[in-house]
Formats: structure tokens, C-alpha cells, sequence
């Protein structure tokens, strides 16, 4: 369990954060800029004064009302920043040298071998910092973090500045460091689909507080989540799994609640496991059983509420028999089809509109980093 409890004040502006995040898992710090995201991981680490509490695992590195507060060093923390900051005298295999000088003699997550064939770094061993592209030095910059075996891996909008192209070639990475290695991650971002992706837990900051925590798929219900990300982006977030493949049409079958989607997953096997972000505007609600209808998806439920969001608007929540999901609806199409909470309904989702992420790879057992 990761624990925030802290007060921050520098020049005018005062952030006050508090939160307690399961790990491990990748915690995502979430907001718009200026929301004090990049303060409160400079706190966490140790960089800047604040007072409160930070602790891991029961394990206090700030504690201001026992006079606890760690040095940075001390936390041991790999900190990979958006602007990836390598040794512009060294090459790739001296970067990566450096981390590793700095990790204590045990236990280690893993071994210099495999996070060099993990982040696919062996051809680039022998180059300097200039010949990288900027998604080959993130890569770098992260082997460095790793190296140094810290108890907790910061990542400081780590794709802000590389284009989109750099930014898909890095990603799965992120998401294969997520899956492999027991390691608690703080992922710094103010882009929603890189949160949606890689997310076991989200912070949302803005003005310099917290305005709701909690799994991506909570915060889909959260109305000042959904106000701060805005309605095209409102949707609900599903934890799945593949349970049948269909050879003959190319679709997977994904188990929801009692129910199940169909959509193309390359590469998806049964039992892969699946996040699905369904966004409340692909959403389309029957009150019958559909017939006759190109969808491939309809979603037998009940209406759980429906949440006026004014402009002639409504947020209809469905309950699919174990998981939830979201439409938009206009007012006049809730008193027309005389939609109130109880009444069965069917949820309807063209399997063009899912947007899926793969958790396709073994996590391996936690390491335990003892205390220096």
C-alpha cells in the first residue's frame, strides 16, 4: 500500500494531496496542467519540503509528526523524466552502467541481461545520447531507473516530449514493465487514453488537491472525473477477459459481468486478459431485445440511474448483469422510451467503437527491498 498524506507550499501556490493506493501496480496522477502533479511527486521523492506523511508498505520515509524524513537517497526511488536527462558523455551501455552502480547488492527485480532484452536495448548498447531517437532514450532512461532496483519508479510525464509515433513505440513497454516486475510505479500524465492504458489506480488532481481516486473503471462513475475529462471522453472503463475466439468471423468473444462483447483483438488468446474503455456516446439503449441490427454487441441489463448533465442532456448507468457501463442519451429520448431505474434494458455497441489494451504478460513474484 502506498500512503500520501502532504502539504506543499511553494510561492503562491499550496497543494494539499492525500491518497492510499494498493501496490504494486502503476498509480496514476492525473490533471490538467498546473494541478500540482509534478509537485507532489518531487515531495514524494524527497526533492522538495513538504510535511505530512509518505509511506510503502507500512514503511515511513516522511512522517512529520514523529519527526520521521528520509533524504532522498535514502528513498531509493528511479525517477525517469519527460525530457529523459542521459549522460551525454557516455553511450547506452554507460547510462545503463551508472543505474546499476547504484543498487544495492540485493535483492534485485531483475538482472542487467534482462531489462536490456526486455526494453530492447541491446543494438543500442554501443551508441551515444545524439544518435537516439527520443523513444530509444525514454527506453534507455528507464533501463537506468530499473537498474538501480528502487522501491519505487516515478515517471514524470515520460511521453510528453516525443511525438506520437515515439510515444506507441513506447508505450507497450510500459505496459510490459507493469506486467513483468512487482514494482511500484507513479506515472505522472495529463493524457487520459495513456492513464486508460496503463492504470491500476488513478489520482485525480486539479488546483492543487485531489478530487477523486480510485480503479480507472470507479472513476468512469465519478462525476468530477467526468466533468474535469470532458463528454467526448466520458465512457466506462471494463477489466475482461477473452473466453472464446471465432476463427470464422476474426472477432474474440470478451467475457463482461454475465455477458459478453465481441471485437477484433489481434493476437488475443483465451484467458488473455483485456481492458475496455466503452465510451457513453457508442452506447445505444433498447428497451427490447434488438433484431435485424448490424451490431454485434448487445448487452442484456438493467438501468441503474440516469444523471441529468444538463444541455438537454442525460447519463444513462446500465448494470450488465456484474459490470457497468455508460450512455448518452437526450432527455427527450428518456421520457419517449420512459426510462427510470429497474427497467431491463439492452445495451448496444458496434465492436469498431471498443477501444481494448492487452494485459498479456506474466507478473513475476514480488522482490522485497529491505530498508538501507
Amino acid at each position: 500500500m502506498f500512503e500520501t498524506q502532504l502539504t506543499v507550499a511553494r510561492g503562491t501556490f499550496r497543494l494539499q494531496a492525500e491518497f492510499r493506493a494498493p501496490t504494486p501496480g502503476v498509480i496514476a496522477l492525473f490533471g490538467p496542467s498546473g494541478a500540482g502533479k509534478s509537485t507532489l511527486v518531487n515531495a514524494i521523492a524527497g526533492l522538495v519540503p513538504a510535511t505530512g506523511r509518505v509511506a510503502l508498505d507500512g514503511v515511513p520515509w516522511l512522517d512529520s509528526a514523529s519527526g520521521t524524513d528520509w533524504p532522498a537517497e535514502r528513498r531509493r526511488i528511479g525517477y525517469v523524466f519527460q525530457d529523459a536527462r542521459l549522460f551525454p558523455h557516455l553511450d547506452v551501455a554507460g547510462n545503463l552502467a551508472y543505474g546499476a552502480r547504484r543498487a544495492p547488492p540485493a535483492p534485485r527485480y531483475a538482472a542487467h541481461e534482462e531489462i536490456v532484452t526486455l526494453l530492447g536495448l541491446g543494438a543500442l548498447l554501443g551508441r551515444r545520447v545524439h544518435q537516439l531517437s527520443g523513444g530509444e532514450r525514454q527506453r534507455v532512461a528507464l533501463g537506468r531507473a530499473l537498474l538501480a532496483q528502487p522501491r519505487l519508479l516515478l515517471l514524470d510525464e515520460p511521453l510528453a516530449a516525443i511525438d506520437a509515433a515515439r510515444r506507441d513505440e513506447v508505450l507497450p513497454y510500459l505496459e510490459l514493465l507493469r506486467d513483468r516486475f512487482s514494482i511500484p510505479m507513479l506515472y505522472v500524465s495529463h493524457q487520459l487514453d495513456e492513464v486508460l492504458r496503463l492504470a491500476t489506480h488513478v489520482v485525480v488532481l486539479a488546483a492543487g488537491g485531489v478530487v477523486a481516486s480510485g480503479t480507472p473503471a470507479d472513476l468512469s462513475l465519478d462525476a468530477g472525473f467526468r466533468e474535469l475529462v470532458g463528454r467526448e471522453a466520458v465512457g466506462a472503463v471494463l477489466e475482461a477477459e477473452v473466453a472464446a475466439m471465432e476463427p470464422a468471423t476474426g472477432l474474440v468473444s470478451v467475457a463482461v459481468g454475465r455477458g459478453r462483447l465481441r471485437l477484433a483483438l489481434p493476437g488475443a488468446q483465451v484467458g488473455t486478459r483485456v481492458r475496455l474503455q466503452v465510451l457513453a456516446r457508442d452506447v445505444i439503449l433498447a428497451t427490447e431485445p434488438p433484431h435485424g441490427l448490424s451490431v454485434r454487441n448487445a448487452l442484456e441489463g438493467t438501468l441503474c440511474a440516469i444523471v441529468d448533465e444538463g444541455r438537454d442532456e442525460a447519463l444513462a448507468v446500465i448494470d450488465v448483469r456484474g459490470a457497468r457501463l455508460l450512455a448518452r442519451l437526450t432527455r427527450a429520448a428518456v421520457a419517449e422510451l420512459r426510462l427510470r431505474p429497474g427497467l431491463a434494458v439492452w445495451a448496444l455497441v458496434k465492436a469498431a467503437s471498443l477501444r481494448s489494451h492487452v494485459f498479456a504478460h506474466a507478473k513475476t513474484p514480488g522482490v522485497e527491498l529491505a530498508p538501507p
